[in-house]
């Protein structure tokens, strides 16, 4: 059996993850540091689990000596301090996996059951790459951080949804920045913004005299981009004919200026929209070829208010880009309560504004009174005098709770809802008891259906 390489400097979790390890049937091998874990490395090493934070030779170099090797085993990393920067590294460096501490066993059972039945990731390249934008804990934000690691070397075009204000571009500025373009052009272009019969001109530039205005040549986003990465915000707004042209040069990667001949140009796409794009399909507003040309590798930015955890994260980085005032429990708790439709856009003019106004170094729940008093969701939060990670865990109960409910007791459908995986809601429902509420729902959803299918 292919044995489990576990490299972390602390002997009290290494001994802790090997004893585990064991006694889920698999052979564990320890090392305390990046050097002596990298000559134990063999054909016998199936896995391994890989501490972030070592001294002399921490797990980032690690991983890309590992990654560097012809046949490498896959590799997950573990660590107590799961940040955007790190997490995108790991993956973009093709560890299977970057999770953070500690780990259940039935999570870690998962995790190397998955990577020994995997084939062997992708060599990716390294490079020194930092990013401070992505701010975000929770397990959708996470999720996103690893899908633009795992994209950022590729050249496949990518589709970013979501809300307004979520963080589209910034995510496509994560892609490119991380990738092999990177120090190449990264070119935005807002199709909404831009009317309709300028739209052309813009994307693919025009030739001197090609119409009445157009006194000097002009490239053209697509040829500006050149070798870089061309991001279309809002296309779900593009004029149905302009929707033609650039889907042929989706498949061809050749534009032809206003007036002009066409040109080959090298260039990634990068699109983002958030509106609902297969939709507007079946309302004839969208082109069904483009949409699964753009729909290649779609990535979701989740709404604010569903990702609760990001919220004092958020906050606490806005804060201190304008002042390092910090918040108090009950501004905290204010935060959180609050449905940010203008979703991270609204949380940061909201702390600018209220950073500038406010004169102490802290900032409180009545700071923030010009906040919208509109309460999350459909149904009322009281915040009693409590902690915030109490306050944090009561409303994640609730909205497990909801989702619960809404779903007539599916745990699939709830988790989806939820936007987290199924073993972590199976986790949660277990860790507030809701387990038994649950199974009733689930039983009586399943009695109604079979009433109606006898009817």
């Amino acid at each position: 059996m292919a044995a489990i390489l576990i490299i972390d400097d602390d002997a009290a979790m290494r001994e802790a993850l090997a004893e585990t390890v064991r006694g889920l049937g698999y052979t564990a091998q320890t090392a305390a540091d990046g050097t002596h874990a990298l000559a134990m490395l063999d054909d016998s090493i199936g896995a391994v689990l890989l501490d972030l934070r070592m001294p002399r030779m921490d797990g980032i170099e690690v991983l890309r000596r590992i990654r560097s090797r012809p046949h490498p085993p896959a590799v997950t990393v573990l660590t107590a301090h799961a940040t955007a920067d790190n997490t995108i590294e790991a993956m973009r460096l093709g560890a299977f996996d970057h999770l953070t501490k500690p780990i259940g066993r039935v999570d870690l059972g998962r995790v190397l059951q998955d990577m020994l039945a995997s084939a062997a990731s992708r060599h990716v390249a390294s490079a020194d790459v930092r990013d401070e934008g992505l701010i975000g804990s929770s397990e959708a934000m996470r999720a996103v951080q690893k899908a633009i690691g795992m994209l950022a070397d590729n050249n496949v075009t990518v589709l970013i949804t979501g809300e307004t204000g979520t963080g589209k571009e910034l995510v496509a500025r994560a892609i490119h920045d991380h990738g092999r373009r990177k120090g190449q052009p990264f070119i935005a272009v807002n199709c909404a913004a831009i009317p309709a019969e300028l739209l052309e001109s813009e994307l693919f530039g025009h030739v001197r005299g090609a119409f009445t205005g157009a006194v000097s040549d002009r490239i053209g986003a697509f040829r500006q981009a050149e070798r870089g990465t061309l991001f279309l915000d809002e296309i779900g707004d593009m004029d149905i004919a302009m929707q033609a042209k650039i889907l042929r040069v989706l498949q061809e990667r050749i534009v032809t200026p206003v007036g002009g001949k066409p040109t080959q140009v090298d260039v990634r796409i990068i699109a983002a929209t958030h509106r609902n794009l297969a939709q507007r399909v079946r309302e004839h507003l969208f082109r069904e070829d483009l949409y699964y040309r753009l729909h290649v590798v779609p990535v979701h930015l989740p709404p604010l208010r569903e990702r609760i955890a990001d919220i004092i994260p958020l906050a606490e980085h806005f804060l201190r880009a304008v002042g390092n005032k910090r918040l108090t429990s009950d501004a905290a708790a204010r935060l959180i309560g609050h449905s940010w439709p203008g979703n991270v856009r609204e949380l940061r003019n909201a702390l600018e504004r209220a950073a500038v106004l406010v004169r102490s170094d802290q900032l409180t729940a009545s700071d923030l009174a010009f906040l919208d008093e509109t309460e999350r969701a459909d149904e009322a939060l009281q915040w009693p005098d409590e902690d915030l990670p109490s306050a944090i865990s009561r409303l994640e109960e609730m909205l497990i709770r909801r989702a619960l409910q809404r779903s007539s007791g599916s745990r699939t459908e709830a988790a989806r809802v939820l936007n987290i995986r199924r073993q972590l809601l199976y986790a949660k429902i277990k860790q507030y008891g809701l387990e038994v509420s649950a199974e009733r729902t689930a039983d009586v959803h399943s009695k109604d259906k079979s009433t109606a299918e006898e009817i």
